[in-house]
């Protein structure tokens, strides 16, 4: 359905895309991850011409996008795109926000595209809304009408620039429900995104972008449990991880619980593990007693969702767990009861604890 061969794309001297090749089958949901600045809002932008390619080929079901004889707005209308900014019409209402293509560009009349649009807020579960005005609206619901004014345009291809990326994490899971819902309809979608567990579950294929290509592609179970080249095991690494560096007693303890606490929310791991979390981190960091070089990392684990605390430091073997037997029984309770498993080891001249806790 989609081919793409040798994309290019350069913003003055900044070279974004360098050799984009990818084919997209009709009905198939594509995930593109990879860090930022990397091309993959660009790579999007691109296959609908709001970005006009430096160089390369796009072909919509064989037709050459960028053809001298190909007629672009027709093809375009092939394509609907979902923005991270929602990009309502601020004085029109929910319902003038989905009709007003369809009347303009399709030439429904009135009555047919109202009676579209309303199926489609039943759709997105916000049919009450038909009135209201986007100021009226939560950042999760002017989403969900962004979707829906896409498929009011009845499109063969929805592509999703980060849908999520503007919204309070707890509006974040009404707007992938509807994607999901959307996804079982068979709808060719490309979505660049950052939540990893969607992507995940959703895709029949990953695409990691870095380097300003594709730089490794494959099935999800692939990408995020297995990858293959060095960059995407470092990536997928990374946003499973979160680091925190202490150099001083007196470190600045709620930024660190603050840190951890939007690591938990951003991986939707239940309040109760938030808790265990920074409760162990502290009562282990109070039985240190050489704070020159410790390094805390979070970890959490997709395909079993154990999450992991590991504190690391240099200098003499020192188990805070044995040396502070006796003199802490209740910090050391507090410890185990929340953790599944205690792993002490001393090497290379640093200490390591394992803390995994339980969920």
């Amino acid at each position: 359905m989609i081919t793409v061969k040798n994309l290019s794309k350069s913003f003055g001297d900044v070279r974004v895309l360098k050799d984009v090749n990818v084919t997209i089958s009709k009905g198939e949901i594509i995930s593109v991850i990879g860090p930022s600045g990397t091309g993959k809002s660009t790579f999007l932008r691109c296959l609908n011409l709001l970005e006009m390619p430096g160089g390369g080929s796009i072909e919509i079901d064989g037709i050459p996008l960028l053809g001298k004889t190909t007629h672009v707005p027709r093809l375009r209308q092939k394509m609907g795109m979902v923005f991270q900014s929602f990009n309502l019409y601020a004085h029109l209402s929910v319902l003038e926000n989905l009709t007003i293509g369809p009347i303009k560009l399709l030439k429904k009349n009135r009555k047919e595209a109202n009676g579209k649009a309303i199926e489609l807020l039943k759709l997105v579960g916000l049919a009450e809304k038909a009135n209201s005005f986007p100021e009226e609206l939560s950042g999760g619901q002017k989403q969900r009408v962004a979707i829906a004014r896409c498929m009011a345009m009845n499109p063969e291809i929805l592509l999703f620039d980060e849908p999520t990326s503007a919204l309070d994490p707890t509006m974040v899971s009404e707007v992938l429900a509807v994607i999901r819902k959307l996804a079982r309809e068979g709808i060719t979608m490309i979505i660049v995104t950052h939540e990893m567990d969607f992507a995940r579950t959703i895709s029949h294929r990953v695409l990691y972008m870095d380097e300003g290509i594709i730089y490794e592609e494959g099935p999800p179970e692939v990408i995020f449990s297995n990858p293959k080249r060095e960059k995407t095991r470092a990536f997928i690494h990374r946003i499973r991880s979160m680091h925190y560096h202490i150099s001083s007693k007196d470190y600045d303890l709620y930024a660190m619980n603050g840190e951890m606490e939007t690591f938990c929310e951003k991986h939707m791991l239940p309040k109760l593990v938030s808790d265990y979390v920074e409760q162990v981190a502290e009562e282990i960091l109070i039985l240190q007693k050489d704070f020159d070089d410790i390094d805390i990392s979070l970890s959490y684990r997709e395909n079993d969702g154990s999450v992991e605390i590991l504190i690391e430091n240099t200098g003499f073997p020192f188990n805070p767990m044995e040396e502070n037997a006796l003199e802490d029984s209740i910090g050391l309770n507090i410890i185990r009861s929340r953790c599944k498993t205690l792993d002490y080891k001393f090497e290379n001249g640093r200490n390591t604890l394992l803390a995994v806790i339980k969920a």
